[in-house]
């Protein structure tokens, strides 16, 4: 069933229980964990914490503690699985639950007071009619008729009977389609955080804190090029008047280590305040598949761009912090008026700058190339919840060191998918498959730890295509989606590796068909597969099965 109001319906039913509260491995997950967190402690309600990644996770975790506690929060996991199929959970046991993936499986979104779905529906989201896809089946005895004058049953074949049987039999082919055609794309829904955030609001419990975790939330998506445009411009809008409430008071009167949040124009460049502009503008995917940095022509034409800012290439070669300042305080209204002149127009996007003391100011995206690198540390004695663990320090005003080695590990990262990207175009490692594009990292690669990640695997798949896209004489390439294969070195499974599937750069949705795709093909070629992600574009695969589930995929495709 669908909650409409967050606080009667979930936060006052729980005060005074305790919570199993399964968190998927995510930015927005955990930022949704943590303002959950601090309500909670406000509030005296005890809960566990429980990180995971994966389907078996999930199941795992709620039969450890499934005795223990009967009310549960699935925070961006389980929203698309029929719950209590999954889970079987008691009577007595009500699930919650919060995830930005999509669709929602409709048996959650139609179940009585079992699964409760908190996150809100968008008006995009074409859920089918709950008479289209449940109907009560009539019993058997209805098709049969009496004892005739030997006392034999026979069945009846009459009129009446056959009609209801091919009423019921197109019932059901309908439902299959309608079922398929609700399934057959994922995508995302708005941001948890901010729902919880909007939840600390109405309990009159926010702060800049909480705020700064939304903020943070919303931006993972913005970064992952998860969020529909239109949808991103509408919750930025709702958070800049919450930044606005909450910081409207002269700075003198705020404590000088306090948390102060602005909201201003960003550029789409990772992390180059802690960079140089150079180097960010060079591993950036926006800047450097639009300017082909990897070529000698796409070098000139940065350094043209530089030295028609009045940017000398020392400065840009250097540190930003150690940048002239007054350079650095005209960087933004610099690449603004030349932006348009070399296909950049949209290299600023609104967004939010928090500080804190004498410190500089750290943009939300920051936080979160910084988290997503954490979170897949490249250090293999690393167990998940670890890094769960990690994250959440990181996320944390007053965490500086963790902060700061986030954003190292997120800048080795880009480095490699950047070597990744270029050793696929020097290579013509790009190929085409027909319906789809198709590319795959070698077994022994040097930095094949890193792409055995789901968040870094995708990351290169969007570079990859992009980057073939942007150097491509044929115009049908921006039309065909990329499938990338690595092998997955993390995995005890040395005979599996990762495959990520992603839209053509021409769709302006963010919807991705790879999820069902994926599943088609590995039932049809009986391949050993493991839909185990809960980012269904991406999933594990038998190596020795690679090959009939790629020609499976291509006449799936065609």
């Amino acid at each position: 069933m669908l909650v409409s109001d967050l606080r009667k319906e979930f936060y006052d039913v729980i005060k005074g229980k305790r919570v199993l509260v399964v968190v998927h491995c995510d930015v927005d997950a955990i930022c949704a964990s943590k303002i959950l967190q601090s309500l909670f402690r406000a509030d005296h309600i005890l809960y566990t914490v429980i990180p995971i990644q994966t389907r078996s996770d999930l199941v795992s975790a709620y039969e450890q503690h499934r005795d223990q506690m009967h009310h549960v929060l699935l925070i961006n996991c389980g929203g698309c699985l029929d719950l209590v199929d999954v889970l079987s959970p008691p009577e007595d046991a009500i699930i919650y639950v919060a995830d930005n993936h999509r669709p929602l499986d409709v048996c959650n979104i139609y179940s009585g007071d079992q699964v409760r779905v908190l996150s809100q529906l968008g008006e995009d989201e074409e859920v089918p009619a709950f008479e289209d896809v449940f109907r009560e089946e009539e019993s058997s005895g209805e098709d049969e008729g009496s004892d005739d004058e030997e006392g034999s049953k026979r069945r009846r074949f009459d009129e009446e009977a056959l009609e209801r049987r091919r009423a019921r039999r197109q019932w059901h082919q309908q439902r299959h389609k309608i079922i398929f055609d609700y399934t057959q794309f994922s995508y995302f829904g708005s941001s948890t955080a901010v729902l919880m955030f909007d939840l600390a609001w109405k309990l009159s419990k926010d702060s800049n804190e909480l705020l700064w975790w939304g903020i943070v939330g919303v931006t993972e998506g913005q970064v992952n090029e998860r969020a529909e445009s239109e949808r991103s411009v509408l919750t930025t809008g709702t958070l800049q008047g919450h930044v606005s409430r909450l910081n409207h008071q002269a700075q003198d009167t705020h404590p000088l280590d306090s948390l102060r949040i602005t909201f201003q124009k960003e550029l789409k460049l990772a992390l180059y305040r802690h960079w140089s502009l150079v180097e960010s503008m060079r591993h950036s995917i926006y800047t450097s598949t639009t300017l082909k940095l990897w070529t000698l022509r796409g070098e000139k034409r940065l350094q043209e761009l530089l030295a028609e800012m009045g940017l000398p290439l020392v400065q840009c070669r250097q540190l930003y912090s150690g940048m002239d300042v007054s350079l650095r305080q005209a960087l933004h209204s610099l690449l603004e008026e030349k932006a348009e002149k070399y296909g950049l127009p949209d290299l600023l996007y609104p967004s939010f700058v928090a500080g804190r003391g004498f410190r500089g100011g750290m943009g939300a995206g920051d936080y979160v190339f910084a988290a997503l690198a954490l979170m897949e540390s490249p250090h293999k004695d690393v167990t998940p919840t670890a890094a769960s663990l990690e994250v959440a320090d990181c996320l944390s005003v007053g965490r500086e060191d963790v902060l700061e080695r986030g954003i190292e590990a997120s800048k080795r990262q880009l480095s490699a998918v950047y070597r990744q990207v270029q050793t696929f175009l020097d290579m013509n490692q790009v190929i085409s498959a027909g319906p789809f594009l198709y590319a795959t990292v070698l077994q022994g690669a040097p930095d094949a730890w890193f792409f055995s990640a789901p968040h870094c695997l995708t990351v290169l798949a969007q570079f990859t295509l992009r980057a073939h896209v942007s150097i491509s004489r044929g115009r049908k390439s921006a039309s065909l989606p990329l499938v990338l294969t690595t092998p997955d070195v993390r995995s005890e499974q040395p005979d599996f590796c990762l495959v990520c599937g992603i839209p053509p750069t021409s769709e302006d949705s963010r919807r991705n068909f790879f999820g069902k795709a994926f599943e088609q093909a590995a039932e049809k070629t009986g391949s050993r597969a493991q839909l185990e992600f809960f980012d269904t574009n991406i999933i594990r695969l038998s190596v020795e099965d690679r090959s009939k589930f790629f020609d499976a995929l291509i006449s799936l495709l065609s």
